[in-house]
């Protein structure tokens, strides 16, 4: 969030690297040198509209100059076809799985939210280092089967044994939690959708709902809401607060702004233009365009072409308020202090039980820049 980070100098990985390695075997004379980053994994680096991840770092070096990265944040468990371009489309849970290798470095990444560990057995002689096995644990982790036309959870690898002392010292936190997060907010009758591969590319109910939900708490004209903001789906049935902070962790709140029809278009220009597959890719409710690559045309609001001299308002989050992933920053604007996941909780309870359908798409944004 650009409000908190002013203080902060943001230095190229690559130049960095190269000047601290030197610095580390003079005066630690280290075997190996392991980087533990959390810039991405993109194969054979094609990160598009991301920053240069893992690959691109290790490419960007003299061979071999790292032993291993270690690696977060492109959410992904890194594990490759034989020719290291892509990923292996065959890897499950429990199967093999072959850690990248660029430029004589390994790359590992063990996917997401502790769902494996992963481990490599290396073997380290002459000064060479040698993989002998490598693969991500499951921690017992579970999918859905149907056993007698009823669906059920099992383990798709076999059991970790939980640790008794460290669960007898965890367990009345967790209870105080469970308590808390377990209690029934609203229902809906169908999947909302929040994919991380699915919101950022296109728009969703999930995004729609959450962008109507920050309008309708503010009393804005429309609403826009970014994808990287939706971090889960809310399954059909009932929905619990614990689903909704799941979708919105963060706590930002939510930003009213005021502006003339004029301004509007040239902040549409830039925000509805934002790539997909990245956290800026936009939702949308309350309005109606035709995005170009050139920007926006065609905006109604509220049913009526965008009138230049007419004044309208709008809801965004603070992160994007504030010029989070290069939105444009606003000034003049209004922090409501209204708390993302508390709005998002209360739409749902004041509109239960929801009907999907309600917030479907229906291509009243279509995106044409594609």
């Amino acid at each position: 969030n650009p409000e908190y980070i002013s203080g902060l100098e943001f230095r190229n990985p690559v130049e960095v690297v190269k000047a601290l390695v030197p610095e580390i075997k003079k005066a630690e004379k280290p075997d190996l040198i392991l980087a533990v980053t959390h810039m991405g994994h993109y194969e054979n680096a094609d990160y598009g509209v991301n920053a240069p991840g893992d690959v691109t770092l290790a490419r960007s070096l003299p061979a071999g100059y790292l032993d291993m990265i270690i690696g977060g944040h492109s959410q992904k468990p890194v594990c490759m076809e034989q020719n290291l371009e892509k990923y292996d489309p065959e890897f499950k849970p429990g199967k093999d799985c072959r850690p990248d290798q660029q430029n004589g470095t390994w790359i590992v990444q063990a996917h997401e939210w502790g769902k494996y560990v992963g481990r490599a057995d290396f073997s380290f002689k002459d000064g060479k280092l040698t993989l002998g096995e490598y693969k991500l644990i499951p921690v017992n982790l579970k999918k859905k089967v149907k056993i007698d036309g009823k669906k059920v959870r099992q383990l798709v690898a076999d059991e970790i044994k939980e640790d008794q002392e460290m669960l007898d010292f965890l367990t009345p936190y967790q209870k105080v939690g469970e308590k808390a997060l377990s209690v029934k907010v609203g229902s809906s009758d169908a999947k909302l959708i929040g994919d991380r591969d699915i919101v950022r590319f296109k728009q969703t109910n999930l995004g729609r709902l959450i962008a109507m939900a920050q309008q309708e708490k503010v009393k804005a004209d429309f609403g826009v809401m970014n994808s990287g903001g939706v971090r889960d789906s809310i399954e059909g049935g009932d929905i619990t607060y614990k689903d909704v902070l799941k979708v919105q962790p963060f706590a930002n709140t939510v930003v009213k702004a005021t502006m003339k029809g004029k301004d509007i278009k040239k902040y549409l220009d830039v925000v509805a233009t934002k790539s997909v597959d990245s956290g800026a890719y936009p939702q949308f409710a309350g309005i109606a365009m035709t995005v170009k690559k050139d920007g926006v045309h065609n905006v109604m609001i509220n049913g009526k072409p965008l009138a230049n001299d007419k004044t309208y308002t709008f809801s965004v989050p603070s992160f994007n308020a504030a010029g989070g992933d290069g939105y444009p920053k606003l000034t003049g604007m209004i922090d409501t202090g209204f708390v993302d996941a508390e709005v998002l909780k209360s739409y749902i309870q004041n509109h239960s039980p929801l009907k999907v359908a309600d917030y479907e798409p229906k291509d009243d944004v279509v995106f044409e820049n594609q």
